[in-house]
């Protein structure tokens, strides 16, 4: 597994990198502001001593002398051995004290810092100017001291590297915290992990969500649904395969006795009614195959998330009802048909097209002979209504739930029972409303199926 797959080191360095760049930069903060306080300290130091030599410029006679008080070396005295420069001197006059080899500056304004080296050396130098007065004249005199940068490197570095340890410091612990907390926090996950395939072979896999993190707890749940999805389709491809098996095994029996019964007639006219029994046996056989297909197909359709396209009702019943006019003229059975316009819904075309032709078929089929079918369809109250009504014998008001049941059939008209199943099945897919009722006066059966429109 790549390092980048591990939840651990990826919050591991959701957490690290954004602190090593802030780090970084309050180091780099650290550092000027340990370097400008340094320099501020230096700076102090070389003025007092600049101040203390200035005092000590005296005069003598005519001329001016300067005394260098050990006081003012002792001010830039330090540990680690840096140099100190002096310089006294007349503006445009010799020299008064210190040495010549130290660089000095003519200030534009009094004090006045600056950078220079000596023999190579760097050094932080300050420079003032002193007004001597003499019989109404003014002398100036430029005071500079100097001094190595040893003890302002040291003091810089000992001011912004401890910080640095600290920063890193916070960041192991942060880092050691963090792999604690998450080791102690992802334990549920370890366990559940550990525990699901015990669990699948003992009991029900769904996962109790109250004792997880409320982060974790969205996860779980959608791991439950996806099992409940799973469970559904399973339990309904094994009801499948059962309905199936049992459903064909009827008549593949009936069609195997009827070939053995053809191999031993010798009479032409037995034979000739054997193979029109035969035909009509595989008839049946073919139409209970495609309608248990087609209760696969519609049962299949996952009706929580169930969006398809736009559908013309009035197309689709015009259609099934062009298809079953013959049917209808056989047995003597008119179909009248009331059709509003702009009945769309959302859907899939071809499993409404089955649900109408179910529903017209079932209606044709159980009317007697002279009887008529109703087939309205309406728009009104925000749904899009489909209303099929026979003329039958009605169905009893205890058995209008069992007929939606696969193979159940409320009468000894020949039929698989799977008609008004199917018709459910889709329905439920396209999150529509499906029923009986009772006809007008109390005779026959209105078969309704109420959907929201497009």
């Amino acid at each position: 597994m790549k390092p980048t797959n591990s939840l651990r080191v990826r919050l591991l360095l959701w957490l690290v990198l954004p602190m090593t760049v802030f780090i970084a930069a309050a180091g780099l903060i650290t550092r000027g502001n340990a370097w400008h306080t340094a320099n501020l300290l230096q700076d102090d130091a070389l003025l007092s001593a600049a101040r203390v030599m200035a005092g000590d410029i005296g005069w003598e006679g005519n001329d001016l002398s300067a005394a260098v008080s050990p006081s003012a070396i002792e001010i830039l005295r330090t540990p680690h051995r840096d140099q100190v420069f002096f310089r006294v001197q007349e503006i445009g006059g010799p020299i008064i004290a210190g040495t010549s080899d130290f660089p000095q500056h003519i200030p534009a304004t009094s004090p006045q810092w600056y950078d220079a080296q000596v023999n190579g050396a760097p050094i932080r130098a300050v420079s003032l100017i002193r007004e001597m007065y003499d019989a109404g004249a003014t002398r100036r005199v430029i005071v500079s001291v100097g001094r190595t940068l040893n003890e302002r490197d040291a003091m810089a570095a000992a001011l912004w590297r401890p910080q640095m340890f600290y920063f890193a410091a916070i960041v192991t612990v942060a880092v050691a915290l963090v792999c604690i907390a998450l080791t102690l926090e992802l334990r549920p996950l370890t366990r559940l992990a550990r525990g699901l395939p015990q669990r699948v072979r003992t009991s029900s896999v769904r996962i109790d969500v109250a004792p997880l993190r409320s982060e974790l707890r969205p996860i779980v749940s959608a791991f439950n649904e996806c099992l409940d999805i799973i469970e559904r389709q399973t339990a309904m491809q094994r009801r499948f395969v059962a309905d199936a098996a049992h459903q064909l095994r009827t008549p593949l029996t009936l069609l195997g006795t009827q070939l053995q019964y053809a191999r031993r007639q010798q009479d032409p006219a037995l034979l000739h009614e054997t193979l029109k029994a035969m035909h009509q046996s595989n008839r049946s056989l073919v139409g209970l195959t495609n309608q248990l297909l087609t209760l696969a197909q519609a049962e299949a359709a996952d009706y929580t998330q169930f969006e398809g396209v736009r559908v013309d009702m009035r197309a689709v019943a015009t259609g099934v009802i062009e298809q079953l006019a013959l049917l209808a003229q056989r047995r003597r059975v008119e179909i009248v048909a009331t059709l509003a316009e702009h009945a769309e819904v959302m859907g899939n075309e071809q499993l409404l097209s089955v649900l109408v032709f179910n529903l017209v078929d079932n209606a044709i089929r159980y009317s007697p002979e002279g009887g008529a079918v109703m087939v309205t369809l309406a728009v009104a109250a925000g749904f899009v209504t489909l209303s099929v009504a026979d003329e039958g014998a009605g169905i009893a008001n205890e058995l209008r739930d069992k007929v939606f049941e696969p193979f159940f059939r409320a009468s000894t008209q020949p039929g698989s029972g799977l008609g008004l199943a199917i018709v459910r099945e889709i329905a439920r897919a396209h999150r529509a409303d499906v029923r009986l009722e009772n006809g007008a006066d109390g005779r026959g059966t209105v078969a309704v199926a109420q959907f929201s429109p497009a």
